[in-house]
């Protein structure tokens, strides 16, 4: 075991890693622990662009901005922390220009911008174009910008270090931020990072669902650490599913093509978005595009022998433009499908894109305890937090703004924390529960395998938790993934060694899964209502009264070692906008 000191710790090398990294990094000595090669991040998988009210191809403001993101996540949206992301937007975008992120271009030479889904101008009066990208690849583009300003700045990396556990120790009766326990990959040993401040930035948990747009390594590493320490998980329930997947491989088609111009159709060649968002149509919000796909499904309009899809039609764009700016979503309808996207439509379905909920934090980055408590030292920004600015649906395009706006804010307070801070002392046997962990696995001759149970655990996510849900399907997940926990522990690896150990990191990944999708079940059959990305069949309307709230999840153990969790709920908070009907 190895003991590192610094004054701050990142977990996670994506866009939000890098971003806190950058800002950290001039200010406290930094680690940025991760588990993949940086540029290897999910956020390189991001397509589309990256939302910025600034008005270069048509009139905007950041106010519409707020109030899109505020009506997109179905007014669970922490209306504070929107009309930062919506004001902090455009110095952002900004920034990542002076850094040397190659953006389209308009004719005088402006960042050029594009049409995205649930944005709009004067409220909702029609589309606007507030999208910054780089062609089909903005948040490739993201990634290498932060990455060379980061080797720039000097930032040190710890690639291939798996951080397992967060350190907390008690000071004065206050539960404080102590460090992080990482296992390195290519050795098989642990190592201890002693930190003032430690930033969780490491990514989603979407492979719990089997159709899914998410990397195999989006395994909730960060939420499960932090979970297994008492700290809440925060709106779990609401899951978002992207429209338009490749169909039943969930790769992922940006909502840019239909910016540009592309069309849902139907088995009849109709464009159905009409009769569900008169408005928007195409471009309306996430949540609302997957339901209507699916009813279409539901109702025998879907396309192909089997009537499990619809289609994403390009073919009346010029093949100049789809070259110019979707260069690599028609390569994969190529390449995945054998489709020519010039002359033939792309079948498509939903996939599981994007975790809303998360470690709960506030617009600092600050981890939660409960509705006001922080935990001194530790913070979260992007996927893996929940500030919350995306609420029961995240608008296309404010991701790669969230990681950037809170990636920053995050790397800032951390650093100045630990510029005022002292180390708290360690845990005594601060390795003990990973040491424990990896052990078990190691040493294990149970009989079961990690590949059938997570097979098991994505089918019943993807039959019982996805785009629609009812009190049965989600008794069943629950009853179903209750059960999945219990051979879980009877799981055995088949390589015992230590060197690149991938048979050990998959086990290790599926209990997170296995844990965060029971939150995640738990949450939703709570939940009696529908908003945003929770569509309940059996209770249909959005119910203000009783659950305009944030589900705050927690893990509890009792005396004979039994877990259960309890949901309590923390207000939404309410500054300009106040909840009316959503209409697209």
């Amino acid at each position: 075991m190895k003991i590192h000191k610094y004054d701050t710790v990142i977990v996670g090398a994506g866009g939000a890693g890098m971003r806190a990294a950058i800002e950290s990094t001039k200010r406290s000595r930094t680690a940025v622990l991760t588990k993949l090669y940086p540029t290897r991040s999910h956020t390189g998988a991001a397509q589309g662009g990256m939302a910025a009210a600034l008005a270069n191809v048509e009139d905007d403001n950041w106010e519409w901005h707020t109030f899109d993101t505020v009506k997109g996540g179905d007014y669970l949206v922490d209306q504070d922390a929107a009309e930062i992301l919506a004001k902090e937007a455009i110095d952002a975008v900004l920034d990542l220009e002076k850094m040397g992120l190659p953006f389209n271009r308009t004719p005088d030479g402006t960042i050029d911008q594009r049409r995205f889904g649930g944005h709009s101008r004067n409220h909702g009066e029609a589309p606007v174009r507030r999208s910054c990208y780089a062609a089909d690849r903005t948040g490739h583009m993201i990634l290498q910008t932060l990455y060379q300003n980061c080797v720039k700045e000097g930032v040190e990396f710890y690639n291939e270090f798996y951080v397992l556990d967060v350190l907390l120790s008690e000071v004065d009766g206050v539960r404080k931020t102590a460090g992080v326990v990482a296992y390195d990959l290519a050795s098989g040993e642990i190592h201890i990072f002693q930190a003032k401040s430690v930033i969780f930035a490491s990514g989603g948990n979407g492979k719990f669902f089997k159709v899914s747009s998410n990397a195999h390594t989006l395994t909730g590493d960060g939420q499960a650490a932090a979970w297994r320490r008492g700290l809440p998980l925060e709106d779990m329930e609401f899951f978002q599913f992207h429209p338009t997947g490749i169909w039943r491989m969930g790769i992922l088609l940006t909502e840019g093509a239909r910016g540009e111009g592309g069309i849902l159709r139907n088995k009849d060649g109709e464009r159905f978005m009409e009769k569900y968002a008169p408005v928007m149509k195409d471009l309306a919000s996430r949540d609302v595009v997957s339901r209507s796909i699916y009813t279409e499904i539901r109702e025998g309009r879907g396309c192909g022998p089997e009537g499990d899809h619809v289609f994403l039609d390009l073919t009346h764009l010029p093949p100049e433009q789809l070259d110019a700016k979707l260069p690599d979503i028609t390569e994969f309808a190529r390449t995945y499908l054998g489709i020519e996207p010039y002359t033939d439509p792309v079948p498509i379905q939903p996939t599981a894109h994007y975790a809303m909920g998360g470690m709960p934090t506030n617009v600092q980055g600050e981890v939660l305890l409960d509705n006001t408590t922080v935990v001194p030292g530790l913070y979260a920004a992007g996927e893996v937090a929940c500030v919350s600015v995306h609420g029961a649906n995240r608008l296309g395009t404010n991701s790669l703004l969230d990681i950037n706006v809170f990636g920053r804010r995050a790397g800032i307070a951390a650093a100045e924390y630990a510029s005022t801070a002292d180390f708290v002392e360690l845990p005594e046997e601060p390795e003990s529960l990973v040491v424990a962990q990896i052990e078990r696995l190691r040493e294990s001759e149970g009989t079961e395998r990690v590949t059938e149970i997570r097979k098991a655990l994505q089918e019943t996510m993807d039959k019982n938790v996805m785009v629609f849900r009812t009190e049965q399907t989600l008794k069943e997940a629950v009853d179903e993934i209750a059960s999945l926990r219990k051979r879980y522990k009877n799981v055995s690896i088949q390589d015992k060694g230590k060197r690149f150990n991938t048979d050990l990191l998959e086990a290790i990944e599926l209990g997170n899964l296995l844990e965060l999708a029971e939150v995640t079940a738990t949450s939703a059959l709570a939940r009696k209502e529908s908003r945003g990305g929770h569509y309940r069949e059996d209770y249909p309307d959005r119910d203000d009264v009783n659950f305009m709230r944030h589900t705050m999840a927690y893990r509890e153990v009792d005396e004979d070692g039994e877990e259960s969790i309890r949901l309590d709920y923390k207000p939404v908070v309410v500054t300009r906008y106040q909840p009316m009907e959503r209409k697209y």
